[in-house]
């Protein structure tokens, strides 16, 4: 097939389009960065310089692509590190899964693109009650925080017209909290911070987890490419949630930190906001169940804990080389 990546060079895009094109697919890689395009062409895949918030180039460059399937990976989180202020931080991406989301659906309708991915999230937007972890069954938190509620609603928002479009098969991925070298939990920023001690195990640190390293979330959106079923959402999980308590102390350890200051959840709203204790002491996890039954998918990173170790070692050794 021939598959539009818009977003080819994010977390997943550096991962899904090298997979894209070793089982054989044709690809047209979208960035916002005319620097990067000689990066995507080191992938074998053909680049566009394209932002995601502009409707009319979206168009030309969909319809100019020609594309059987897109998936749409376009955030702007890679500087995001201040989770206090988090509806500013993700302003942007949450315009892009809105906006964005119409401005390419709607390229997808006029080029005819028979299937559309888009990446949605799958931690803190379970509800709070109930169950430890979920499946895509269960309901979205109802009553969020409130400096959780515009991101909850953009990702609402792009899950409601992706899952259901009707012209174009639309199937939505709710991926875990990714790592990976130099990314997502084990970014430069984050293993810094935790050195530093600046990510405090709030009250009982009971919230619970769920993390993809995202050669495993590559792997499930090329699955969900030739597998997934019209209208459906997945979670892209790996097998293992954790409860706080026990991944923060443990990232901690892996990366050559002293265990992480403990504050009582009054103290943790005053400094950190109701959001970021919501997601320390009461968040839920998604179960990886139906993925891995309607997609025959399966993590080769099954545990964060195999996974953290792997890529901590991995950037311990570099250090030293």
């Amino acid at each position: 097939m021939r598959i539009l990546v818009a977003g080819a060079t994010g977390a997943i895009g550096l991962n899904l389009v090298p997979q894209l094109i070793a089982a054989g697919h044709s690809v047209v890689g979208t960035t916002r960065t005319a620097a990067k395009t000689e990066l995507i062409r080191r992938m074998g895949a053909e680049p566009a310089v394209v932002d995601g918030l502009d409707a009319a180039a979206i168009r030309s460059t969909v319809l100019a692509a020609g594309p059987d399937v897109i998936v749409d990976q376009m955030t702007d989180l890679a500087a995001v590190t201040d989770l206090r202020h988090f509806d500013r931080a993700f302003s942007t991406t949450n315009q892009l899964r809105t906006q964005g989301t119409d401005f390419l659906l709607a390229a997808a309708r006029e080029a005819g693109v028979k299937r559309f991915i888009a990446q949605s999230f799958c931690g803190w937007t379970y509800g709070r009650s109930g169950a430890a972890v979920k499946t895509e069954t269960d309901a979205l938190d109802v009553d969020p925080p409130e400096e959780l509620r515009p991101t909850l609603e953009a990702i609402q928002y792009l899950e409601s017209a992706v899952a259901g479009s009707t012209s174009v098969e639309g199937i939505v991925l709710r991926y875990g909290s990714f790592y990976g070298p130099g990314t997502g939990m084990l970014s430069r920023p984050m293993i810094d911070q935790v050195r530093r001690r600046r990510v405090p195990l709030i009250g009982g640190g009971g919230g619970r987890w769920s993390f993809i390293h995202v050669e495993d979330a590559a792997s499930a959106t090329l699955a969900a490419i030739e597998r997934g079923k019209p209208g459906e959402i997945y979670n892209i999980v790996d097998d293992e949630p954790a409860e706080v308590s026990e991944w923060l102390p443990a990232l901690a350890t892996l990366v050559g930190a002293r265990p992480p200051i403990r504050v009582p959840a009054w103290l943790g709203r005053l400094f950190a906001g109701e959001h970021l204790v919501s997601m320390m002491t009461e968040v839920r996890a998604g179960s990886n169940a139906k993925a891995k039954r309607e997609l025959g998918w399966q993590p080769t990173h099954p545990s964060w804990r195999q996974g953290f170790a792997e890529v901590a070692s991995g950037a311990t050794a570099q250090r030293a080389a």
